[in-house]
């Protein structure tokens, strides 16, 4: 699915993150950095060494990344160039701020893109895997979140990048649900 929000393409793809040849993947990574199951050891296996290093780096620095944050690296091997972590919430019923974390772990993610002249962005779903947030809940508020975001700034494209056919169709639901007519 394509669509349009100002100037921005927004498009769901069903693949693999790792592949993906915009200029930035976002990891979902956990608050260490150190890698990890899913998407953020598919990333660290795909994209080599370089990576983890500066993860390190960044960890020695600041001491990880904070729930609802994002930091970035290089792309190490991958296609893209650069690798935007951020940290999603851990599903605990919904009474922990986890709609709020998680729709800040989008927003963060773009912000820094585009702090850094990113212009092309590929997402996984964030914490719908081992964090276990409901996916028609996740995919719901990650499309609000770009939404919202590119009303306010301009992408050339966002993509949600998806590994199975219940994810995609989630994303494909919320991104029909908000999209105006």
């Amino acid at each position: 699915m394509e669509v349009r929000s100002g100037k921005t393409l927004i498009r769901t793809v069903l693949g693999d993150i790792t592949t993906q040849t915009t200029e930035a993947i976002v990891n979902a990574a956990n608050s260490g950095l150190l890698g990890g199951g899913g998407v953020d050891g598919a990333i660290h296996r795909a994209g080599g060494p370089q990576i983890m290093e500066e993860c390190k780096e960044i960890r020695a620095r600041q001491g990880g990344c904070p729930t609802g944050q994002a930091v970035i690296t290089g792309g190490g091997r991958l296609k893209a160039s650069y690798v935007i972590h951020t940290v999603g919430p851990v599903w605990s019923g919904g009474n922990r701020q986890e709609d709020e974390l998680l729709r800040s772990a989008y927003w963060s993610s773009l912000a820094l893109a585009r702090e850094k002249g990113i212009r092309t962005i590929s997402f996984p779903s964030i914490s719908t895997g081992v964090y276990h947030f409901p996916v028609e809940r996740a995919a719901r508020i990650a499309v609000k979140t770009v939404l919202d975001f590119t009303g306010e700034h301009d992408f050339e494209e966002i993509r949600f990048v998806l590994f199975d056919q219940r994810t995609y169709r989630a994303f494909e639901e919320a991104i029909e649900e908000q999209m105006p007519a």
